[in-house]
């Protein structure tokens, strides 16, 4: 009998534990900047510098952060089950916890990609893009980010990962960030659905939601138990 198929999806609030800041932490202002100011195209055409400058610095903030309990606690259902994780976040802090399959909704502040093309991206030595450093094509490199406004390339596989889920999690987020909070939509009819969130609200679907009202450090540690308790009864 193969692996049940474990899809989880993180957000915000399983990075805010190890001291990593958001925008929706302060009413739109992330360490002192609007979305506007740094996370757009159009600040990018407006004032590169100042969007190199922000992320430059967030990437030194999310280096010296460290996967906490939730992050490691994942890899203990990574043990028995197939987990793919579908994250919002774009530090790499799944990943450098051990979690192998990761895909990243909006980007990955550890890559560069080209401004022209958002095919070309290449891995940063260090922690600073400058400005100058440009990729194959002749093109100024900038962070590997979606900024909004922007596609998101990844959505059609995160949503065949969903689709294809027995069971479905969702960790640290208020799915208010669309077109990642519809991937609730496509969870199939009957898969249990579990919701690890301090504010863990109401979701419009008619899926039945299994709420652990408590951080993801906490709370991955009740949901492991609650799965392993669980798994038989719907697989």
């Amino acid at each position: 009998m193969s692996k049940p198929l474990i899809s989880i999806l993180t957000g915000a609030g399983i990075s805010a534990e190890s001291g990593l800041k958001t925008f929706r932490d302060s009413d739109g202002l992330w360490e002192g900047y609007s979305v506007y100011d740094v996370a757009t195209p159009e600040a990018w055409w407006r004032n590169p510098q100042v969007v190199q400058k922000f992320y430059n610095e967030r990437r030194k903030d999310i280096r010296a952060a460290k996967p906490n309990q939730g992050h490691l606690g994942i890899l203990a259902l990574e043990e028995k089950y197939n987990v793919h994780i579908i994250t919002q976040n774009i530090d790499d802090l799944h990943e450098r916890a051990g979690s192998k399959n990761v895909l990243h909704l909006h980007g990955v502040i550890t890559k560069s990609r080209s401004s022209t093309d958002s095919k070309l991206l290449y891995d940063i030595d260090g922690d600073e893009i400058r400005m100058g450093d440009l990729c194959e094509n002749g093109s100024q490199l900038r962070p590997h980010v979606v900024w909004f406004g922007e596609e998101v390339p990844a959505m059609e596989e995160a949503i065949d990962i969903v689709k294809s889920a027995d069971i479905f999690v969702i960790i640290g987020t208020s799915l208010a960030v669309y077109p990642a909070a519809g991937l609730v939509s496509f969870v199939r009819k009957g898969a249990p659905v579990y919701l690890v969130d301090p504010k863990a609200m109401e979701i419009g679907t008619d899926l039945k939601i299994n709420r652990i009202s408590e951080p993801a450090s906490s709370g991955v540690l009740k949901l492991v138990e609650e799965i392993n308790r669980d798994v038989h009864l719907f697989l």
